[in-house]
């Protein structure tokens, strides 16, 4: 989406979540749990990660039906067979959509996610405004990312929490049989694996 999205408007001023992830900074230091060094080097590893892990999942779950099925079932195991190491979450949970369900992931509490798949979460994740509005009228909240979904599509909310952390597996896009599953793995938006959105569909096949 574009600057004037509601959910990436910036006041300039630090937000409720910045002020809380410096007084938590400023209280490990304290308390010598951490060194400034050491959060330092911890946040640059997060920072150094992105969705390329949950999109060759999704790309191969495209392709294999086989490793889609254990993706659903288990997903930790899923991930492992590809090297991804998810095992940082108590609970991790795939869902599909379909043509008759489309899910959306939200943390209401404050900022769940799985990063160790997705990377950072966007800002608008993070937001007041998505965090309640996407419990009380998800599909207003698709339609202002452009994704206006059928009456008779059910729209299913997810809400995160410290325990479990959510990732969907979207619908593969039309006229990409042709693909392989690198190319396939380049379709797939962080947004997708939100639910938020839908992966990109190649040009050919519009």
């Amino acid at each position: 989406m574009g600057g004037t999205h509601p959910h990436h408007q910036h006041t300039g001023e630090p937000s409720p979540f910045a002020l809380r992830v410096e007084a938590i900074e400023a209280l490990l230091v304290d308390k010598g749990v951490l060194t400034r060094d050491e959060i330092r080097r911890l946040a640059d590893i997060t920072a150094a990660r992105s969705p390329a892990d949950g999109a060759r999942l999704v790309a191969r779950a495209w392709v294999d039906p086989a490793f889609k099925a254990r993706l659903l079932a288990d997903p930790k195991a899923a991930a492992a067979q590809l090297g991804i190491d998810a095992t940082t979450y108590a609970t991790l949970v795939v869902v599909e959509n379909t043509a008759e369900r489309h899910h959306l992931i939200v943390c209401t509490l404050c900022s769940c996610y799985p990063r160790t798949l997705l990377g950072l979460p966007p800002d608008w994740y993070k937001s007041l405004s998505y965090r309640s509005r996407a419990v009380v009228d998800p599909r207003g909240v698709l339609r202002e990312f452009g994704l206006e979904l059928d009456d008779s599509v059910e729209v299913r909310v997810l809400d995160s929490t410290a325990d479990i952390r959510y990732m969907v597996l979207p619908r593969r896009p039309p006229g990409t049989e042709h693909l392989t599953e690198g190319e396939l793995a380049r379709l797939v938006t962080r947004d997708s694996m939100i639910g938020a959105d839908e992966p990109r569909v190649p040009a050919r096949a519009r």
